[in-house]
């Protein structure tokens, strides 16, 4: 296959553009947020601008944006696409941008408030805090011998701190939780691992006895099949007795291990929310059952303890999973902020997940006093004798949920 990147140098440079390993657009990447809403933050940079609209400029001002301001678009660029590890170059870049603008364009200093958010969080706090006050302490030397008046300065520093503070704070924040989702997926495969062994330990003590007696009561059939008829025919009676023993022995094993996935998934979920602060309450009153049905509601419990971990900003939430009629009514709700009112990727696929076991699924979400799934499904033997087209699971807006409920 050609290389056609000689052809093409415009592919070489949206390589070049493309976020590093390491880099905090990455991050975001993984995570699955967009780091486009970063560049929001850019709108703060047309302060640099403005200077026009309340004082003459010269020539030097103008020169100081042409030359400047594309500058400073590139390094915000770099410190995002970049790996962490380079940040700290950027950040002195951008003080010495805003030094060497300040003199021509008092509002250069907007880009020290971008330096100082960009100071990267390196496992202290103090470190970084420090970072940021050495940027402030040089830019007000600065100020000083270009007699800017004393509240400049207050502005200034007022502005940088804040800034910086909050953005500090905001990375420590995604550090925590970054390092709290990577234990959950740890404690999750450990869980895994041990209930894979679990289960190979079971089936060994389980079928090994059995299997080398049926084998051994087989091997003695065959040997009294021309000699004693009867014999042999009363050892495969009792082989077939075992092997039937030994089904049924199976098949209740089978069953408690596929019970075990709600149970394992609750104190997985259990796990997940109080380490993230929040009261996990459970009530449950069902048992043993169908594996489609226990499979899917252990996905839809994975699901929304995430999104109450993530999102719900919540204190407290519960789980209960009781018996209603002929069906199984599975309730989540938390006590956080709510207002939940379209369907994500999250939402979308509990509803597939319900759609497929042809039950209904009910969001009450009013902002401010937190969120409830309810979700009801047949505990018929349904699955298997279906329409092909089943019926979509009704999802009630927020308002009638709370009276139907």
């Amino acid at each position: 296959m050609n290389d056609t990147s000689a052809h093409f140098p415009g592919r070489r440079w949206f390589a070049w553009l493309r976020p590093a390993p390491g880099s905090a657009a990455a991050t975001m990447l993984a995570a699955g947020h967009s780091p486009w809403a970063y560049a929001w933050n850019l709108l703060w940079s047309f302060w640099v601008f403005l200077g026009p609209l309340f004082e003459h400029v010269g020539p030097g001002f103008w020169w100081s944006l042409g030359l400047g301001y594309p500058l400073f678009l590139l390094i915000f660029l770099l410190s995002w696409i970049r790996p962490t590890a380079e940040v700290n170059g950027y950040v002195g870049a951008l003080v010495v941008l805003t030094a060497l603008s300040m003199p021509l364009n008092p509002a250069g200093w907007t880009y020290a408030v971008f330096a100082c958010a960009m100071v990267p969080y390196q496992g202290s706090w103090l470190a970084s805090a420090i970072r940021m006050a050495i940027i402030q302490a040089l830019l007000v030397l600065e100020g000083i011998f270009l007699h800017w008046p004393w509240y400049a300065h207050l502005i200034l520093v007022g502005v940088c701190t804040s800034t910086g503070v909050g953005a500090l704070a905001g990375r420590i924040n995604w550090e925590k939780n970054t390092r709290l989702r990577m234990s959950h997926d740890q404690i999750r495969q450990l869980a895994a691992t041990a209930e894979r062994e679990r289960i190979g330990r079971d089936l060994h003590d389980l079928l090994g006895h059995t299997l080398s007696l049926i084998t051994m009561k087989l091997e003695l059939s065959r040997r009294l099949l021309d000699r004693d008829q009867v014999s042999a025919r009363r050892e495969l009676a009792e082989a077939e007795d075992v092997a039937r023993h030994a089904l049924a022995e199976l098949r209740s094993a089978v069953t408690g291990i596929r019970a075990a996935g709600f149970a394992a998934e609750l104190a997985s979920a259990a796990l997940l929310l109080r380490t993230s602060g929040v009261q996990f309450d459970q009530h449950l009153q069902a048992a043993n059952l169908p594996e489609s049905i226990e499979c899917s509601l252990a996905l839809i419990l994975r699901e929304a303890a995430t999104n109450i971990a993530r999102h719900a900003h919540a204190t407290r939430a519960k789980v209960s999973l009781t018996r209603s009629g002929d069906g199984l009514r599975l309730r989540i709700e938390d006590d956080g902020r709510g207002g939940v009112r379209t369907a994500g990727n999250g939402l979308s696929g509990m509803q597939e997940r319900v759609q497929a076991l042809g039950g209904s699924l009910q969001l009450d979400s009013p902002p401010g006093h937190g969120t409830r799934l309810d979700i009801v499904v047949p505990l018929a033997a349904q699955a298997a004798v279906r329409d092909a087209d089943p019926p979509r699971p009704h999802v009630l807006p927020p308002a009638q949920a709370r009276h139907a409920t």
